[in-house]
């Protein structure tokens, strides 16, 4: 297959295996069969092929999707943004965020009844203030927002501004940030290796006093070592750099969603917590035949869903997840439908909650979700809402970070590039703008 809808024919030398020319005109004499199976191929191979194949080279925008399969437009979801760019057919960048900055402050006084509450009835919580019209100021300077005349701002620009302003209203008062791990720490599927760009960054946190944790849907229960697998490159580092216990004390890994806890112990290799160290009573009470009733009904409706979009796929079954693994070319959309129909299909009368969620390659239901794991996490530690932030890049309806905006402030990024910005930002805001992590020469000689 040539990826033409025409009809292929040699160069004018007759060479077959030289330039191939295409004539226009569709050929009848193929059959239905064919044709579909031709129209199959071509689909396959554009679903295959990275974005430069596909498109060539071209400016890139910081609404970008990385390749056509994984990052549609459902990625980008998010009511309060989309009031924002609504706000821009009648308003300019400034008016909107000045505004909207008395909107937020008039919010947190009184979140029931306010403008915003009124205009975006979903809009949850905001656990700090946010100055929109510093951080837009700030982004204007490199992206000319406000000199284009004919180009609003779109989704993600608007989306770096909130996370701006994010930073720097949490920076002096953070004492905890949470990371997802596939698509924020590092591309989905891979691990923190050891030149991973993020390891100073989380090492300079915890130099601070910041505790850090990965909440992640990845679960191994009784098994550190695949827990180490996935982060080896910033064990790794804790040795080489030999951090003393009080630094290496602040930092966990929630697997599962909110089902397992891990710390760091002796010889740098990670160690499960006691469930009764840091679970709620409300998740200690949860009850194994529930479970399994939850885990029954979530893979009937994965496997009903994906016959209904015809998709072919492998079940993985795990102690307290399910999910389904698409075993050839699928799109996002596609994974999209299938874990909204899920999620609101799967009913457990209360008995247990549950995140059915687009993993992106994936469509999973975990028992429980990144909120109950992320508030435990935050008495284990004694940290406030006001003084936590999670970092995360699927915040639409069917991500299984939307939950963590019940707890705490959020930064939503698209790939760990803008981690890595946002973190690097927020270090720069804590040390007022000097570099330097406070672990010595040698400790900054090696994370470069």
């Amino acid at each position: 297959n040539n990826g033409s809808w025409g009809r292929p024919t040699t160069d004018r030398g007759g060479n077959d295996d030289a330039h191939v020319d295409y004539e226009p005109e569709y050929d009848s004499s193929l059959d239905d069969s064919i044709q579909q199976t031709t129209q199959m191929l071509v689909w396959e191979e554009l679903l295959s092929s990275p974005e430069p194949e596909i498109f060539g080279p071209r400016a890139r925008s910081a609404s970008d999707a990385g390749v056509l399969r994984r990052k549609g437009h459902l990625k980008e979801q998010d009511k309060f943004i989309q009031f924002l760019l609504d706000m821009h057919e009648t308003h300019t960048s400034l008016e909107v965020m000045e505004k909207v900055d008395r909107w937020i402050a008039e919010h947190r006084r009184d979140p029931t009844s306010s403008k915003l509450r009124r205009i975006v009835p979903t809009l949850g919580t905001f656990y700090t203030p946010l100055r929109l019209m510093d951080a837009f100021l700030e982004y204007d300077e490199f992206f000319a927002l406000s000199r284009r005349q004919y180009v609003p701002p779109n989704f993600a620009e608007l989306r770096h501004i909130l996370n701006i302003a994010q930073v720097h209203a949490s920076a002096d008062a953070l004492k905890l940030v949470t990371f997802d791990a596939d698509g924020t720490l590092y591309a989905d599927g891979a691990h923190m290796q050891h030149d991973n760009d993020m390891i100073r960054l989380i090492v300079g946190l915890m130099r601070r006093g910041v505790h850090v944790a990965i909440v992640t849907a990845a679960g191994y229960p009784g098994d550190a070592g695949k827990f180490e697998q996935r982060v080896e490159g910033l064990l790794a580092a804790f040795a080489a750099l030999d951090l003393p216990g009080n630094v290496i004390d602040k930092f966990h890994i929630m697997g599962g969603e909110c089902n397992y806890l891990l710390r760091v112990g002796s010889g740098y290799r990670l160690e499960f917590v006691e469930d009764e160290a840091w679970k709620s009573p409300e998740m200690q009470a949860w009850k194994q035949e529930d479970i399994d009733e939850l885990l029954g009904k979530a893979e009937r409706m994965l496997l009903d869903g994906a016959a209904r979009l015809r998709l072919p796929v492998d079940v993985l079954r795990k102690e307290r997840a399910v999910g389904v693994i698409p075993t050839g070319p699928t799109i996002y959309e596609v994974l999209e439908d299938l874990a909204i129909a899920t999620q609101l299909n799967l009913r457990t009368d209360g008995a247990l909650p549950f995140c059915a969620f687009n993993g992106g390659n994936d469509v999973f239901v975990d028992v429980g979700n990144k909120s109950l794991g992320l508030e435990a996490l935050m008495a284990h530690l004694g940290c406030s809402p006001e003084e936590v932030l999670h970092v995360g890049d699927r915040f639409t309806d069917s991500g299984n970070d939307s939950a963590t905006r019940d707890c705490c402030s959020i930064l939503w990024v698209a790939n760990p590039e803008e981690t890595y910005f946002f973190i690097h930002l927020m270090l720069d805001r804590m040390n007022n703008g000097q570099r330097g992590g406070g672990g010595g020469d040698a400790e900054a000689q090696y994370l470069e």
